[in-house]
């Protein structure tokens, strides 16, 4: 029956509740008159149609004013506002028709006794019928006991938004505030946080949602850690001025994301040094498409150039990222040119090409092979982009009169164990050596930073997609640490470390605390709900096993070849002064670099990077896919010319 009820068209349910308001309006009446007169029989001086004249009056009001448009199952607190209103204006006209007509006289003490038993009728039917259909109707499933975590302005709006839908129970709140412990907020009871432990296991909660947004880092870390052993899922609520700005949607309840749990302090960036460099200029940026590139182009487009250049040699990544900062740009009513280039850093002349086109007066240069263990079986590829495609580029930067030349390096450039660690930090060497040339007017300086969560490769969603899957979550040492940056920060902290510049400058990026991966592994595991199957707890949900360390991958990443290292004005910024080579002396071997990758010669390739780059150890053999132990012959075929 009830299920019927709810499945009846909009207009067979109006006309429902059309129905109510016309017998209740009459029953009100007659009750005021028997309270005035204390005279309950029905059978008084008062015909029987004078009962029915408020509900003609009354039904008509409602409907204009928009009474029965609502949605009884959603129907908020606020409508008690409405219904006083149309219930005022019908009673003011059903006294005015008594009068006017002359009809059998109402006492205006019954009159006053009407006015507040309609409104108690009309209210109570409403708020009856929310009730009913909401705990009484049958759902498709069990509803999910949730907690919320934050009794402020963001959790009541959430307790209203999920009370709408059929999947979650609002069961408790929970406030660091001491004035609202034990009281109720929109019938929902708020526990203090030492109570948090015995709120779950009493009242079986599933979710936990965070729902304060304007707590500081450190204060969600320590929520967090307190609700990491209790195995529950952790979600995080977005805050309510982005709700209201369109930029997300209540479904867009997450997981906490892993920054929350790096106990980072986010530094304000400084606006003079994000601007400097963009700000009225023309930009490029290589690479454009990729983690680190397409969120730099996020960031200068909000510095407002005058042109955006994207550079970028995947079509489908230059295709995203144009159309998303284009639809961007509209957005937010930034007058900025982006223009997509399809091309190649390795193609020098169409670099050049492109900057004196578009007058760019700052590079970016972001686009790198960087996936080390892709890198170690292709090593040709990954030198001839990474060291030859950032020569090319800063060739084709001095020649077209660029003014700043900024090069996103890598930890993995400092002692590096790997290819793609030491061609980035011979791409380094190629900058300074232009940096240290009297001629050269363009600034050149280098960011050197570690491993930014979401990017390509990392190992976030990689830990999210098997934790989804029911495991086993995949780390490759027990002992193996990482240092980590969110994409925003890294991005900004490259801004404004090229405005520091001035003449071949190694910038550092502080990375606060290094992070155990497998700690990490555990903690995404425990947060979402689940608990970790180890010796210690043979019957967990989800394994961690450890497949043994990558091709050319460390235990641990340094950012510093050594220890001279300065601060700069930026807290989060330090400058080091590392070795390099003169220009000539590079090129030669550079001659030499580029010969041993027209002949794949592998051995070659390895001996040059050990002369280049200081504390290059390679971890292991050889491994690239046309790797020979014997030397080619020179006679064989010339890839590069």
């Amino acid at each position: 029956m009830m299920r019927r009820l709810t499945n009846l068209s909009r207009l067979e349910k109006s006309l429902i509740i059309i129905a109510a308001d016309f017998f209740l309006l009459p029953l009100a009446l007659w009750t005021s008159i028997a309270l005035r007169l204390d005279n309950w029989n029905f059978e008084s001086s008062h015909p029987w149609w004078i009962y029915f004249a408020p509900s003609v009056i009354a039904v008509p009001v409602f409907i204009r004013l928009g009474l029965y448009r609502a949605v009884i199952r959603y129907v908020e607190d606020r409508a008690i506002l409405m219904i006083v209103l149309a219930v005022t204006i019908a009673v003011g006209l059903f006294s005015a028709l008594v009068s006017f007509l002359n009809l059998p006289v109402i006492p205006r003490g019954a009159l006053l006794i009407f006015w507040v038993l309609a409104i108690a009728y009309i209210v109570a039917s409403r708020f009856a019928a929310r009730t009913l259909l909401r705990h009484l109707i049958p759902t498709e499933g069990e509803k999910k006991n949730v907690l919320i975590y934050g009794a402020g302005s963001a959790g009541r709006q959430l307790l209203v938004a999920l009370r709408t839908g059929q999947e979650y129970h609002p069961a408790a709140f929970v406030d660091d505030d001491l004035t609202l412990h034990g009281l109720l907020v929109a019938g929902v009871k708020v526990y203090p946080p030492q109570e948090l432990e015995a709120i779950i296991a009493n009242l079986n909660i599933e979710q936990v949602l965070l729902a304060i947004p304007s707590a500081g880092r450190n204060r969600r870390l320590e929520i967090i850690n307190q609700l990491e052993h209790l195995h529950v899922e952790v979600r995080a609520v977005p805050g309510m001025a982005d709700l209201v700005g369109g930029e997300v949607r209540l479904d867009d309840v997450r997981e906490v994301e892993i920054d929350d749990l790096l106990g980072r302090k986010a530094v304000p960036p400084d606006a003079e040094l994000l601007s400097a460099n963009v700000m009225g200029k023309s930009v490029m940026v290589t690479g454009a498409g990729g983690s680190i590139g397409s969120e730099l182009c996020r960031q200068i487009l909000r510095q407002r150039p005058t042109k955006l250049v994207l550079y970028e040699q995947s079509e489908f990544a230059l295709y995203s990222i144009e159309h998303e900062l284009t639809q961007a740009a509209i957005t937010k009513g930034l007058d900025v040119e982006i223009i997509p280039v399809l091309g190649s850093v390795q193609n020098g002349l169409r670099v050049y090409g492109i900057l004196t086109r578009y007058a760019v007066q700052t590079v970016y240069h972001a686009a790198a092979y960087k996936h080390v263990p892709i890198v170690e079986f292709n090593m040709t590829e990954g030198i001839i982009n990474n060291v030859f495609g950032t020569r090319a580029t800063a060739e084709a930067a001095v020649e077209a009169g660029v003014e700043t030349f900024v090069l996103i390096s890598t930890d993995k450039a400092v002692r590096p164990t790997n290819i793609m660690g030491a061609s980035k930090r011979m791409a380094e060497l190629v900058l300074q050596a232009y940096a240290n040339q009297k001629e050269v007017r363009t600034r050149f300086c280098m960011v050197r930073f570690g491993n930014v969560l979401g990017s390509s490769g990392s190992v976030v969603p990689l830990f999210r997609q098997q934790i989804a899957k029911g495991g086993p979550i995949t780390v490759t040492h027990p002992e193996i640490i990482r240092y980590f940056m969110t994409i925003p920060e890294a991005a900004q902290l490259v801004i404004q470390a090229g405005a520091l510049g001035s003449k071949g400058e190694v910038f550092v990026l502080d990375m606060g605390e290094p992070v155990r991966i497998v700690d990490l592994a555990r903690r995404m595991v425990h947060l979402s709900g689940f608990s970790v199957q180890d010796a210690k707890n043979p019957c967990g949900d989800i394994a961690i096993q450890f497949s043994g360390l990558r091709p050319g991958e460390k235990l641990y990443e340094e950012l510093l070849i050594g220890d001279n290292v300065c601060g700069t004005s930026h807290p989060r910024i330090l400058k080091a002064n590392e070795p390099s080579f003169s220009k000539d002396a590079l090129e030669g071997e550079l001659a030499q670099l580029l010969e041993a990758c027209a002949l794949n010669d592998c051995d070659n390739l390895r001996d040059i990077l050990s002369r280049c780059v200081s504390g290059f150890r390679p971890d292991a053999d050889i491994r690239d896919h046309l790797y020979a132990p014997t030397a080619i012959s020179s006679s064989g075929p010339q890839l590069l010319h």
